[in-house]
């Protein structure tokens, strides 16, 4: 019998590293924003304008990232995108003006907009039932690995170069990166020469036998009850998705979960620095602190819900969901200690991302690979509208009360919305035990 090859890991592998790129190409603002401020001489709403108008440019461009895709594939389609964010990324590093700065922002979200369609679409494509949930964990690894060596590397280069040159070398590997993916990269794995019959078969029967098994499905009593388990028919057109109860839900939820995580990653260099009093050195490690935590805490969370959950979603979405709440209310009280910062900002990481894999991994239960694009793209679109509301209202905030406190009030109510959210939709699954 011949063995299956395991070429989706090395899939897996590339997908991880052009997120960590993709990332990193809007992450490094963060650092950049003391800087810029002293250039500009802007106020705080200014400068968290500059970084939400990525995530405008990032939320129009995901539904028709995901039409696209849905109709002409994404090979073609996601090296284009990564050879743009590239070109933008690079073109901030030569703006003149606040208001350049913003424009610029927007180019480099909206030529970003079809790339998380399309690794997620890899993803549900080349990934058995039992396996995605891990596998986006280990996609959504890369958006915590990217803000653990961003700083220590933005901030050298800013002190000794200039914070221009942050800008000028980031382009560089996603250039590279688009090369790779077009020449290694394709749809569905069978129609890769590096994937032999028996890998695909492997994916396509660990899809049917996870099928044929919902007479095994475990109950697992109050926790089922708690987080509405509920038997769905698949979404297959996508009016079918915009109808979707339980995917506008998630996407309502996302859009609470990312205005903290993106608020967070915008002002916490800012935070450490004006806030807490420690230098640019000190703010480039402690700054990676929650990232480091989310990358545990994603790797963790995605393992949790394929293999100890049995494929439910929610119940680390609603960890995740509390947890941020309690988080916030410690951050609201931390001392001015190194030590203590670091650790809460590295709790807060874990407690967040423990869940994150879910709500990427939620639509996959809800519907059919042919309409998952446009299903993502909808709760990546409200995702990061509150990437784009977030660090602007943050910035509001801050020049209003002149302190970080009423910015961490603001990420613990949208946390409990969240919260909230979660609770109303669904976990679905596709056939229920017969009680006998």
């Amino acid at each position: 019998m011949i063995k299956p090859t395991k070429f989706r890991w090395v899939v897996l592998a590339i997908i991880f590293i052009t997120y960590t790129i993709n990332y990193a190409d809007r992450t490094n603002i963060g650092i950049a924003l003391p800087f810029i401020q002293n250039e500009f001489h802007i106020n705080n709403f200014e400068a968290g304008a500059i970084a939400s108008f990525f995530f405008l440019g990032y939320a129009i461009s995901q539904i028709p990232a995901g039409v696209a895709l849905g109709k002409l594939g994404l090979r073609a389609i996601v090296s284009l995108s990564i050879i743009g964010f590239s070109l933008f990324t690079f073109l901030i590093g030569t703006a003149s003006s606040a208001s350049m700065l913003k424009w610029f922002r927007l180019g480099l979200g909206l030529c970003e907009g079809p790339t998380p369609v399309g690794l997620t679409t890899t993803i549900n494509n080349w990934f058995p039932i039992k396996e995605k949930s891990t596998a986006v964990g280990v996609y959504i690894a890369s958006t915590m690995f990217a803000p653990i060596i961003v700083p220590t590397i933005c901030v050298w280069i800013a002190m000794n170069l200039g914070w221009r040159w942050m800008f000028f070398l980031f382009a560089i590997p996603g250039v590279i990166m688009a090369i790779v993916w077009y020449f290694v990269i394709r749809t569905h794995p069978e129609e890769s020469s590096h994937v032999n019959e028996a890998e695909v078969e492997y994916i396509k029967n660990g899809k049917l036998v996870s099928d044929k098994k919902t007479d095994e499905f475990v109950s697992m009593g109050l926790l089922d009850r708690i987080i509405r388990i509920k038997e769905v028919v698949k979404l297959e057109t996508n009016w079918q998705v915009f109808k979707s109860g339980n995917l506008w839900g998630n996407t309502i939820a996302y859009f609470m979960m990312v205005s903290v995580l993106y608020g967070l990653m915008t002002w916490i260099p800012s935070y450490l620095v004006k806030e807490q009093g420690f230098s640019f050195t000190q703010m480039g490690f402690i700054a990676a602190a929650p990232w480091i935590g989310g990358l545990i805490g994603c790797l963790l969370g995605g393992w949790i819900s394929d293999k100890l959950l049995n494929g439910r979603r929610k119940p680390t979405m609603l960890l995740t969901a509390l947890s941020t709440c309690v988080m916030m209310v410690i951050m609201l009280n931390i001392p001015n200690n190194s030590t203590a910062v670091a650790l809460s900002l590295f709790a807060t990481g874990f407690l967040i991302n423990i869940g994150w894999p879910a709500f990427t991994a939620y639509p996959m239960g809800l519907a059919n690979s042919n309409v998952y694009p446009v299903a993502i793209s909808l709760v990546n679109t409200g995702g990061n509208l509150g990437g784009f509301v977030s660090p602007m209202l943050a910035g509001a905030l801050l020049d209003i009360f002149g302190n970080y406190g009423s910015v961490f009030a603001y990420f613990g109510i949208a946390a409990l919305i969240g919260l909230v959210m979660i609770l109303l939709i669904d976990e679905p699954v596709e056939k229920l035990p017969v009680a006998k």
